[in-house]
């Protein structure tokens, strides 16, 4: 019977010994270097008022006069690199597309041309962002760092429309076309925070605004997210995270004119590499 419990005890000393060998090591705050890739489930509300050279456009709302979907799954990839003890720099892409065909319900006037009501219209959307990020971790404790973070949000955005029919039902395809493009840096100032609270898993905040007003454009921007991160492995775990960007901005310039309200957020979830 003494062997048996020798036995075991040895057995039992073994498994834990395996599991204190393959167990992730705490995760820290901040990482050296990180990599991540998530599906992001975005929804936006969008409403642009496009300027012709000698005329103010209507405000349109592209989910209720362009029957654009508001709501769209994309493929989002980013970074982060500490090359210095306390400071950080993070870069991220997504991009979106989307498109749709009504008639519409009221008359509104886009780069200086009339869409009258009952008319059919095509619309085209397409957007890219890229947000760029420096955090000085100020403070820097065994479980968690706080800092100063300094945010660059370039916003792309491209929509066109193209009459289809006309008011009375006839083809009018190619009679009416329009498009603009904006390429609309948008910087903010705010604050970042990262917390361990247990060995595998790690909590994460950051919050800003900034307004500018440089000619030939006028922007505003607030931007929010919050993270949560386990870490089933040394180096790879699993991201989730909410995201909320909201730009609004006015442009003079050549190839947009006219004013933008962006407001995009979303949930993503995804695989991130650290080290």
């Amino acid at each position: 019977m003494g062997g048996h419990r020798l036995h075991l005890a040895s057995f039992l000393s073994g498994l834990a010994l395996l599991a204190a060998a393959t167990r992730a090591p705490a995760v820290e705050p901040v990482d050296q270097y990180n990599i991540w890739i998530a599906g992001y489930l975005t929804r936006f509300d969008t409403k642009v008022r496009a300027d012709g050279e000698s005329t103010t456009g209507t405000p349109v709302d592209l989910e209720q006069d362009l029957s654009l979907e508001p709501s769209n799954v994309v493929a989002t990839i980013g970074g982060n690199w500490r090359p210095w003890e306390h400071h950080q720099f993070g870069l991220s892409y997504y991009s979106d597309n989307s498109s749709s065909t009504r008639q519409i319900q009221r008359s509104f006037q886009f780069e200086g041309q009339t869409y009258d009501a009952n008319a059919t219209v095509k619309a085209r959307l397409r957007s890219d962002i890229v947000s760029f990020q420096y955090t000085w971790w100020a403070a820097m404790r065994e479980n968690w760092a706080l800092g100063p973070q300094f945010g660059l949000i370039w916003y792309r955005f491209k929509l066109g429309l193209d009459m289809q029919l006309d008011v009375n039902g006839n083809d009018a395809s190619g009679t009416r076309e329009a498009s603009v493009t904006a390429n609309l840096p948008s910087p903010s100032l705010g604050v970042s925070w990262s917390w361990t609270p247990g060995e595998d898993w790690r909590v994460g905040v950051d919050g800003g605004y900034f307004a500018i007003e440089v000619d030939p454009i006028d922007a505003r921007v607030l931007y929010g997210r919050a993270a949560v991160e386990w870490f089933p492995w040394e180096n790879a775990g699993f991201r989730l995270d909410y995201t909320a960007n909201d730009i609004e901005a006015k442009s003079d310039r050549e190839r947009f004119r006219g004013k933008l309200n962006f407001l995009d957020s979303g949930i993503r979830l995804g695989f991130i590499y650290r080290h």
